[in-house]
């Protein structure tokens, strides 16, 4: 559902009654936010018209500002402070360079001069304090800046004291379960789901299960016909991965239902919910969460660059304490430069015209592969249309040797996945998972298709 104007006033409201917008902040202009939430330029204008004058107040040229005069009452300072510390083989192939890789974004749209421009500004501005561990939670103003990205653009209604600041996925996913898992918990994950982390959980949890994805997303039917007494439920709502479908409303009610209900948690993994193409807004499963039952985890790897090793975990008010006391013994926070550089990037505006570019960009290209896939194998291969996302899944019409054409396309430094190994149990479907951020026209879509093409077909024929 799409927020309106009222709900666009009560989020800057409420953001900066909390202190997460503090008075001279600047907030995006109106059609940034408008493209950002799929809505129309004069919904955010309504919004914006009836909080100038009073919250916000309009600077011209210097853009729209939280009101510089603006009298708050003072906010409790956080217990941790923002720049002190708290006391005391498939890796390989997926760091192989290549193309087609799902996951990737389009290197050749970062904005490379900004980001070397605020990594000088923030190595120059370094204080010997921040020379000591990094805070174990994260540096405050970047959860800060998180929290204010999340309130307004994902609908998360959440405080900077509830943002952990992680590696990114692996990292926080073990975090989550180091804090909240026992032994003998029971853990669902989707069937199929996103490959590396059914690796990662096959190794560090006892009791794993998979639930059967559909076009709807995860089967709640399933889960509450086999897995009632489940304590945890790891998921990819916006989009799934791998087959980017996304979990319906009634399924995304139900789900939370049996949380609250048993007192579980679902883990909710939104690796590229900024990613969608439509008018049609993804709201957030944390959104819609009543209960406080969902963990909350992003990474910045999908929407600025892996090399970064940067995420981030919304953590349920009554699990902070946990969290910190856990993070405390088995993390070690990340690098403060790092997240300096990230934080500005973000307070700016630049992470906002970064991800419009990026839909504009992505939605192209996944245009051209799916045209070049049909121009090059016909009717061997079919995609079906979602609203977003980061990658395809080119379906084989006929056939179950997935594995085969997946290692014949790696030979040509194409690193597509075969669908079928991120099955875990029966029912599977066969193709190939591949990424298209990366190409730059439709003729190189053309031309790397081509390259597997005699062996693809002999395998299939």
């Amino acid at each position: 559902m799409k927020p309106g104007y009222h709900e666009i006033y009560s989020r800057y409201r409420d953001n900066i009654a909390r202190g997460l917008l503090k008075p001279g902040d600047k907030v995006p202009a109106i059609r940034v936010l408008a493209e950002e939430l799929k809505v129309a330029r004069k919904t955010v204008e309504t919004a914006y018209a009836i909080l100038i004058g009073g919250y916000l107040v309009s600077q011209g040229a210097r853009g729209t500002r939280v009101n510089p005069e603006l009298r708050l009452p003072a906010r409790r300072a956080p217990a941790q402070q923002p720049t002190g510390a708290l006391p005391a083989s498939l890796i390989s192939q997926r760091e192989r360079a290549g193309f087609l890789r799902p996951g990737i974004p389009a290197l050749d749209g970062f904005p490379y001069k900004k980001w070397l421009l605020l990594a000088g500004q923030a190595t120059r501005a370094m204080r010997e304090e921040e020379m000591l561990n990094p805070p174990v939670l994260g540096w405050y103003p970047l959860r800060e800046a998180i929290a204010r990205y999340l309130n307004i653009s994902r609908g998360v209604s959440c405080s900077p004291e509830q943002v952990l600041i992680t590696s990114g996925y692996s990292g926080s996913l073990r975090l989550i379960l180091d804090t909240l898992a026992g032994r003998s918990d029971k853990v669902l994950f989707e069937d199929p789901g996103y490959f590396m982390g059914q690796q990662l959980l096959k190794r560090i949890v006892p009791r794993l299960h998979a639930v059967p994805v559909d076009r709807s997303g995860i089967d709640t039917e399933y889960l509450l016909r086999n897995h009632r007494d489940a304590r945890f439920a790891i998921v990819t709502p916006s989009h799934q991965s791998p087959l980017a479908v996304t979990l319906s409303l009634p399924r995304k009610q139900q789900l939370l239902d049996w949380a609250s209900r048993h007192e579980a948690w679902i883990v909710e993994d939104d690796y590229d919910g900024e990613f969608h193409y439509t008018r049609k807004v993804l709201p957030s499963l944390k959104s819609l969460d009543q209960h406080d039952r969902v963990i909350f985890m992003g990474t910045f790897s999908k929407t600025i660059m892996p090399s970064l090793r940067m995420g981030y975990i919304v953590m349920p008010a009554s699990t902070v304490e946990a969290f910190t006391d856990c993070a405390d013994i088995v993390a070690s926070g990340q690098p403060v430069l790092t997240q300096k550089i990230l934080t500005a990037f973000l307070n700016e505006g630049h992470f906002f015209r970064h991800l419009k570019k990026m839909r504009a960009l992505y939605q192209t290209r996944r245009d051209w592969m799916i045209a070049a896939l049909q121009e090059v194998y016909g009717d061997l291969f079919f995609t079906e249309q979602n609203d977003g996302g980061m990658h395809i899944v080119a379906f084989l019409a006929k056939g179950s040797c997935d594995r085969e054409i997946a290692r014949c396309w790696q030979a040509q430094q194409l690193q597509v996945n075969a669908l079928s190994e991120w099955y875990q149990g029966s029912g599977k479907r066969y193709g190939l998972v591949m990424g298209y951020n990366n190409v730059r026209t439709y003729q190189e879509a053309l031309d790397l298709l081509e390259r597997p093409k005699r062996q693809t077909l002999e395998l299939l024929s």
